[in-house]
């Protein structure tokens, strides 16, 4: 049986994060409004379940899932938890809302968040700026990892390599004099692409990736080319979105993947992969769940919960007995690579 409350260490920063981690972009509203209470009520239900990795990232709910955050965990012990938070984008007030806000359908991502728009800024004072605002949010005087957030989520170049030069000698060079000054313990870039993330790689000092959506059942973009790397150079691997923001839990017609509507082949795909599962008498959410750990590179994995009941179903399905049988026979029915490193029951494990 996995333990999420397992504490691994993050490379070689000196770092620790519990093998599961809380993710707030849903406590921040995505898609729909959280109230305060559940918002905290989820959080502290986490600390109770001995969950000790939070990411978040101003992004979420324009501030509110930072400063939520802080709140929750104001008088913990500052060294018996770790957070994770992001530079990239800046909330500023009186400003139109940027096309990335919102969803296919014309709504905001975020519901119920302060009245802020977005600004794309990867230079090096607007990391610094971002991250002012973040430990001001947070309520802290640091945090243990910051990365650089959706670095290719809009262009602010000519080309992509000119984007992607501003992007390192801007965030990059801030994230490292920070980790340098010992306010930042471990810095990386968190995005859901994994070409620039090689990049990133092959050029930077990084001690952590956070590869949202691309290490999945459904999604093994990352295996090739990033995966390896990544145990090359020593940057530890989080994995976010591990049900493709809702398709792995539950494949249904109007399921999102990558926050829009899936497509009928992706919907297929994911039944396929259900029925599978169902064979052995494994809920889709656990396979999903546990599948990313099964990789050398990957330390953890992101739970989004929105309530506390979310919270806990995701870690009933982390915890949850999968067969090693299981991981053979999707690979039997083409719904995995062969190679694909699977994770393992420890010895005299059962159901």
């Amino acid at each position: 049986m996995l333990d999420p409350t397992e504490r691994v260490p993050l490379g070689r920063t000196g770092v620790t994060v519990t093998r599961m981690g809380l993710g707030t972009a849903a406590l921040g509203g995505l898609f729909r409004p959280v109230s305060e209470e559940q918002a905290r009520a989820t959080i502290e239900a986490a600390w109770e379940a001995g969950l000790r990795y939070f990411d978040t990232a101003p992004l979420y709910g324009y501030g509110l899932a930072e400063r939520r955050l802080g709140e929750a965990l104001r008088g913990r012990p500052r060294d018996a938890f770790c957070i994770s938070t992001k530079v990239g984008r800046l909330l500023r007030s009186g400003l139109p809302h940027h096309p990335t806000e919102f969803d296919d359908r014309g709504a905001l991502y975020y519901q119920g968040a302060p009245d802020l728009s977005l600004v794309y800024d990867y230079s090096y004072d607007g990391a610094m700026r971002s991250f002012e605002e973040s430990l001001h949010r947070l309520g802290l005087d640091r945090v243990d990892i910051l990365l650089i957030h959706d670095p290719d989520a809009v262009r602010l170049a000519d080309s992509p390599e000119a984007h992607f030069r501003l992007v390192m000698e801007g965030a990059y060079r801030a994230l490292g004099t920070l980790r340098d000054q010992g306010v930042v313990r471990a810095i990386g870039v968190g995005m859901n692409r994994v070409e620039m993330l090689v990049q990133f790689a092959r050029e930077g000092e990084f001690d952590v990736f956070l590869v949202a959506g691309r290490y999945t059942l459904l999604d093994q973009g990352a295996l090739r080319a990033l995966l390896p790397l990544c145990l090359e150079r020593r940057i530890a691997v989080v994995i976010g979105g591990v049900y493709n923001s809702g398709i792995l839990a539950d494949p249904r017609p109007g399921a999102t993947f990558d926050y829009v509507r899936a497509t009928p082949a992706l919907l297929e795909r994911a039944r396929r992969l259900a029925e599978v599962c169902g064979r052995w008498g494994v809920p889709l959410r656990a396979a999903a769940i546990q599948f990313p750990l099964g990789h050398p590179a990957v330390v953890s994995v992101l739970s989004g919960s929105r309530s506390s009941a979310e919270l806990q179903e995701n870690l009933a399905m982390f915890r949850y007995e999968v067969p090693d049988g299981l991981w053979d026979d999707l690979i039997a029915h083409g719904l995995l690579p062969p190679d694909v490193p699977r994770p393992r029951r420890a010895e005299g494990g059962g159901r």
